[in-house]
């Protein structure tokens, strides 16, 4: 179904290679997980497959690739857009219509289906994605998660025999990726398509796919089925880095498999007390608050997005907040940066309301990075991005833009146009432009989309870091897995009331819809990371 051959391909204005040589095959009817770190090169090979690159991007391209008997490079995407499907990292440029439904039917309308068959395809469509509900709702209305959804149901609804999806759990809660996932398996399964997906949060995916590809400066390092190259992935997930550690072989794929080994190790391995967080390290005396919310409320054209929403944020302090998909996360980010303005409630910052404050006042105070960092990208190159910030802002550190850059791993970007930056790596610029002046509460809005794990751990040893210096960081995130690494607390929304909020072991663990990989495995242990379970098991034989 699928041929590239000794693939090599350079972006116009670039002197390094986004793809280096690759050669890889893809029968009919074969799921493959294409994993990797942010920039490797995975979202430029979809884009050859489906003629994008080179047609659209320009270039330079060596090599070929067939895909359903069809030369990419002679046929072009026009062509090859009748065989192959394709949803895109960023949803939001998938729409050019108005509302949902208009919007599914849009391509089929293009493709010329007749009538009857369209009804039946987007019907069809809606179901599978779980869109009935909104079906005549304003796409401009719609959370992140529920664009992405879209998305796909507007892809999937052209029944394409191949189907590339990059990130397309990115922005969903871990019951609607599970949701999309089942229903790739099933288009898989049941009608044959052929699937390649990108992926970070390799959890997810592991299970269901036949193949891992892991992907590194261009070039395929790991083409193998999963079990046999999961070993080779330098990006474990948290339960395969628990089955290295412990010298589990094969590397259990799901908590089920994981429970089968953990049921044969000593009962006093299991005994073993929880491991401490860093709320619990936290000094005893009450640092300042520097963010209340109290008993906010806010509505859309009469309809509840937020509900009494009550917390606060101290210095030092981690807050994750959590809940499926519409539960109004964005929406309280919004009102707390003044985007939006509460209907009922305050919000305090340092001990002040923020009620009738201007934007640019209250930024001066915190940063806010939405979920599509190309809000915030405007500039000529990564470093002016920076810079901008710190103008609008009447400072002036090169030395601190330069750090920062290290920091998030930018240095060999800093000239770089951000806009043709990968979607992980567009996330770490906007990241830098609204964190370069150091402000003492951040707002972060699903901040780790597109990023790679080692990615991830660099980025949460830098909030380490600021927090130690007094930081408050509001994390709005679908990621169980960075909340167990980083979260003090957690608050848990649902239809815009708060209904769950405690130290992060406590909402974690006693939560079935949220629970990290091994608060599931470790159910009554306070366990939320793979290192926590390595520390409790090789625990002191006295403890």
């Amino acid at each position: 179904m699928i041929n590239i051959r000794e693939v090599s391909y350079t972006y116009p204005n670039s002197s390094k290679a986004a793809l280096d040589d690759v050669t890889m095959q893809a029968a009919a009817g074969e799921f493959i997980l294409l994993a990797g770190p942010s920039g490797s090169g995975k979202t430029t090979l979809l884009r050859c497959l489906n003629g994008l690159v080179p047609h659209f991007s320009g270039g330079v391209m060596k090599g070929s690739v067939v895909v359903n008997n069809l030369d990419t490079l002679r046929a072009g995407p026009q062509t090859v857009s009748q065989h192959v499907g394709f949803v895109a990292q960023n949803p939001e440029g998938h729409a050019l219509l108005d509302r949902v439904e208009p919007e599914i039917a849009f391509a089929l309308e293009n493709a010329a289906v007749p009538p009857q068959e369209m009804r039946l395809r987007v019907e069809e469509a809606l179901d599978l994605l779980d869109l009935l509900p909104l079906r005549q709702r304003l796409i401009s209305s719609l959370s992140g998660g529920e664009r992405q959804r879209v998305a796909i149901a507007s892809v999937l609804a052209l029944r394409p025999q191949i189907l590339l999806l990059d990130e397309p759990t990115s922005q969903l809660d871990p019951q609607a990726a599970v949701d999309v996932l089942r229903s790739l398996v099933r288009l898989n399964e049941d009608l044959g398509l052929t699937i390649i997906l990108v992926e970070h949060r390799l959890e997810r995916v592991l299970r269901y796919a036949d193949r891992l590809i892991f992907m590194d400066n261009g070039q395929i390092i790991v083409d193998e089925p999963v079990r046999s190259a999961l070993p080779k992935v330098p990006q474990l997930p948290p339960l395969a880095r628990l089955g290295c550690a412990m010298g589990w072989d094969p590397l259990p794929l799901t908590v089920k498999e994981g429970r089968h080994l953990v049921s044969k190790l000593e009962t006093k391995a299991l005994s073993y007390p929880h491991v401490a967080h860093r709320i619990d390290q936290l000094p005893s005396s009450e640092p300042t608050t520097l963010l209340r919310a109290i008993e906010v409320h806010y509505s859309y054209n009469g309809s509840p997005a937020l509900n009494g929403v009550s917390f606060d944020v101290r210095q030092g302090e981690v807050l994750a907040v959590m809940g499926r998909n519409g539960s109004g996360k964005s929406t309280l980010l919004k009102c707390i940066i003044g985007l939006l303005q509460a209907s009922k409630g305050d919000i305090l910052l340092n001990g002040r309301s923020t009620s009738g404050r201007e934007v640019s006042e209250l930024a001066r105070e915190m940063a806010y990075l939405p979920q599509n960092p190309n809000d915030l990208l405007f500039a000529e190159t990564v470093t002016e991005e920076l810079q901008i910030t710190l103008r609008n802002h009447g400072l002036t550190f090169e030395n601190g833009v330069k750090k920062l850059l290290d920091e998030l791993g930018l240095r060999e970007q800093k000239s770089a146009y951000p806009r043709d930056l990968s979607t992980g790596q567009r996330q770490r610029v906007a990241l830098g432009a609204v964190t370069v002046t150091r402000p003492p509460l951040l707002l972060l809005d699903e901040p780790t989309r597109g990023l790679d794990f080692r990615t991830k751990e660099t980025l949460v040893k830098i909030w380490r870091n600021w927090l130690a210096d007094g930081l408050g960081l509001v994390l709005v995130t679908h990621d169980v897995e960075l909340a167990a690494m980083i979260a003090d607390r957690v608050v848990i929304l649902s239809q815009g009331e708060v209904i769950a909020a405690g130290s992060t072991g406590e909402v974690l663990s006693g939560s079935p819809l949220f629970a990290p990989q091994i608060a599931r495995l470790f159910p009554n242990s306070r366990w939320l990371t793979a290192e926590d379970a390595i520390n409790g098991l090789n625990g002191p034989e006295d403890a």
